[in-house]
């Protein structure tokens, strides 16, 4: 059985982190969604709030598990007995910096291979930064993000807009 771990800070998940995830459940027995705890960002969603809408958001998919950790992905990944991280890329912008923290990770850990899965096409232009900034100015962001995400997202902004 191959464990694949797709770490992120999924704040807030998009249907873009999603087609990742059903893409590695088709070559990996099992996915472990890590959200990321990092004590030097400011997510706007917390890690609890972020696992809740992910949970929600997986439906009925077998074989896919959310965690949250902090500290080195390598560390996690060899908590949870995964042999292969997914990080799924929308550009070669995005090679650059992932090809380094794979290689890293190889370095630490040289039984962990780093796979990158190429986002689909209709998902290319998403980003979490990208989504939380057109919902801050009021665009439609349902055809880019889960359902149960819509609300949240919306509230928790409207809330940063009135402070």
């Amino acid at each position: 059985m191959i464990t694949a771990l797709y770490p992120g800070s999924f704040d807030p998940l998009t249907h873009g982190h999603l087609d990742i995830v059903d893409r590695a459940a088709r070559i990996f027995d099992r996915v472990v969604i890590a959200v990321l705890e990092n004590p030097n960002k400011r997510p706007l969603f917390t890690s609890h709030e972020r696992v809740a809408m992910i949970k929600d958001s997986l439906g009925d998919r077998t074989g896919v598990e959310v965690s949250t950790f902090s500290g080195l992905t390598i560390d996690f990944a060899r908590q949870v007995g995964a042999r292969v991280i997914v990080r799924g890329l929308r550009a070669v912008s995005d090679f650059e910096s992932e090809f380094q923290m794979a290689l890293m990770n190889r370095r630490l850990e040289p039984d962990v291979t780093t796979v990158f899965i190429p986002t689909s096409l209709r998902h290319l232009f998403l980003s979490s930064s990208l989504i939380k900034e057109l919902a801050e100015f009021g665009g439609d962001i349902a055809e880019f993000v889960p359902a149960n995400v819509v609300g949240p997202l919306k509230q928790r902004l409207s809330k940063g807009a009135q402070a």
